[in-house]
């Protein structure tokens, strides 16, 4: 199965080794048709520091490294 592959914007970065990237996804109404922005938070594992809150990053699903941090940051977009 492959590995899932998100684009997200990091939001925080004060965790050692540990970023917080928030993905915006666009959902539709079931009923109405609506389109509406879901923005969603994730964790994710930092190998080096270079990475500024700001920065739009790739991260990848990778196996727990801790209780709610399953991703990781492949590059900077």
């Amino acid at each position: 199965m492959p590995k899932k592959i998100l684009t997200g914007i990091i939001v925080s970065n004060k965790m050692l080794k540990t970023a917080v990237v928030e993905v915006e996804s666009i959902k539709e109404h079931p009923k109405y048709k609506r389109r509406f922005k879901v923005h969603k938070r994730y964790k994710a594992q930092l190998d080096s520091n270079d990475f500024q809150v700001g920065d739009r990053v790739l991260i990848q699903e990778c196996r727990p490294l801790s209780r709610d941090k399953k991703w990781k940051v492949i590059k900077k977009v």
